[in-house]
C-alpha cells in the first residue's frame, strides 16, 4: 500500500508523534521506502525524527500486541 504524496509532510519533527506512528508497522519498524512512497532524503528524515522521539521516550521502541 504505497502513499499518496500529497498526505505526507515534506519535514518530519520528532514531536509530531501522532505523524510518525502512520510510519511505523504494527512490529513497531520503521516501514520501508517502497511501502511509505517518500523520497530517499525524505525516508531519512523521518528514520531520524522517529528514532530521536524515541530515544526522547515520545515513542515506544518495540509495539506490545
Amino acid at each position: 500500500m504505497k502513499r499518496s504524496k500529497r498526505d505526507t509532510p515534506t519535514v518530519f519533527d520528532y514531536k509530531d508523534v501522532k505523524t510518525l506512528m502512520r510510519f511505523i508497522n504494527s512490529y513497531g519498524q520503521i516501514e520501508p521506502i517502497g511501502r511509505t512512497g517518500l523520497s530517499a532524503k525524505q525516508q531519512r528524515s523521518l528514520a531520524v525524527a522517529i528514532k530521536r522521539a524515541r530515544h526522547l521516550a515520545l515513542m515506544p521502541f518495540v509495539t506490545s500486541n
